[in-house]
């Protein structure tokens, strides 16, 4: 940036020190080494620049020096990379049927993780708060003194991100929830920490984030548990639309108007694909299968487990399945020619059954030749990515702005 005669103001030099400290970091947390010579040699910034900015970014524990660089011209200098070991990224999704609580460092790496099984459909939205507040504050505990930085809740529903409140979720009936404020009693953090987000939206964020197809421009997730939703990475960003309530895909009216929904509509396309109409393709009532309070991953494994030995019944209900999920995707390939077409959640878990029929349901329906060059995937982040799509978009917003974390300010006598 160049100044002319008119010198900056102190509140234009504070946003330009914090573009400046983002673009350090950003650089910082790409595959290295980095040292300061480098980073100056990467952005355009003076090396004064570049070590004023790397004092203030390692007195927010955000980088930390390490090892000294070997080989380079002139003076060595040490490298550089994103301190694991301070901030904390807490992803946190409420489903139908469980809990899970993911937290990340900087890095994107776990650290720890936890799910319950949970009817909440079963509670109001107070009581599942509560046992929200008493998941996170465990896992809270357990991280000593490191502090928590963030915390996005990630729901099946329609959500007014800006509030954090829940519009609709139509799965575990909540009208006009106020999540955002509700947690916040629970745990021991502002709600100015807290964020609500959909959760498919939040795993579409993680499968670009982290996910095996991780940086593609153009990718359409379509995840699936007791609902079908999903997100659209286009050119690098997701897909809110007008009012962000976009991703709802398993109301796409696609199936039989015999099957009801859980949002009171007939013939959507989660009510004939979604986990509630697999287990009934595959399953009598009473079978173990359909119990809720059993682990999901599990009781999807018996399925793949049956469908391997050869039970006519599974291995048909999973194919007609496969046949509408194919159909629905194409739809989506039509709407928006990603590159990639991920499935996740229950999709995924069913992978081995499923891509079959999807892939010949898909060419069949898919207008563009070879279905425009789309390439079907299966998420490898299970049924964590939502929840870890939560903690990335905290990891980014402190990425935009690192002043967001406080300096280290010792206790006097103290120590860092």
């Amino acid at each position: 940036m160049t100044t002319t005669s008119v010198a900056a103001g102190p509140i234009d030099q504070a946003l330009v020190r914090r573009r400046h400290l983002s673009q350090v970091l950003r650089t910082a947390a790409r595959p290295g080494p980095w040292s300061r010579a480098r980073i100056a040699a990467e952005t355009g910034l003076t090396r004064a620049t570049v070590s004023s900015l790397v004092a203030d970014l390692i007195n927010r524990r955000l980088l930390r020096e390490g090892a000294v660089e070997r080989g380079g011209l002139g003076r060595p200098g040490q490298l550089l990379a994103l301190d694991p070991d301070h901030v904390a990224f807490l992803g946190v999704e409420i489903n139908v049927d469980y809990l899970a609580c993911h937290v990340l460092d900087l890095t994107g790496a776990m650290v720890v993780s936890r799910t319950v099984a949970l009817d909440v459909r079963q509670l109001d939205p107070t009581a599942t708060m509560r046992r929200v507040g008493k998941l996170v504050n465990a896992l809270v505990a357990g991280l000593g003194d490191r502090p928590v930085q963030s915390l996005h809740l990630a729901i099946p529903g329609m959500i007014e991100t800006t509030v954090g409140r829940v519009a609709y979720a139509p799965n575990l009936q909540w009208r006009n929830v106020d999540a955002v404020n509700m947690l916040a009693t629970e745990v021991n953090l502002p709600a100015t920490r807290i964020a609500a987000d959909n959760e498919a939206n939040l795993a579409a964020l993680a499968e670009y984030a982290a996910g095996s197809a991780a940086g593609t421009t153009d990718l359409v997730l379509v995840t699936g548990e007791v609902g079908v939703g999903g997100g659209v990475i286009s050119g690098g960003g997701l897909m809110r639309g007008a009012r962000g309530y976009s991703g709802e895909f398993g109301h796409m009216a696609l199936a039989d108007p015999s099957y009801l929904c859980g949002c009171g509509r007939r013939g959507c396309w989660e009510a004939a694909i979604g986990l509630d109409a697999i287990l009934a393709r595959v399953s009598e009532p009473g079978d173990p299968l359909r119990d809720v309070t059993q682990d999901l991953p599990s009781r999807l494994a018996e399925v793949v487990a049956r469908a391997d030995r050869g039970d006519v019944r599974t291995l048909e209900g999973l194919r007609e399945v496969g046949l509408l999920l194919g159909r629905g995707a194409a739809a989506l390939v039509n709407a928006f020619n990603p590159e990639v077409l991920m499935f996740g959640g229950t999709f995924a878990a069913l992978a081995v059954h499923l891509e079959a029929p999807i892939t010949e349901a898909l060419t069949a329906h898919a207008v563009a030749p070879g279905a425009g060059g789309c390439r079907i995937a299966f998420s490898t982040l299970g049924f964590n990515a939502a929840g870890i799509g939560g903690a990335q978009v905290g990891i980014e917003l402190v990425l935009d702005d690192p002043t967001s974390v406080a300096p280290f300010r010792p206790q006097p006598g103290g120590r860092r």
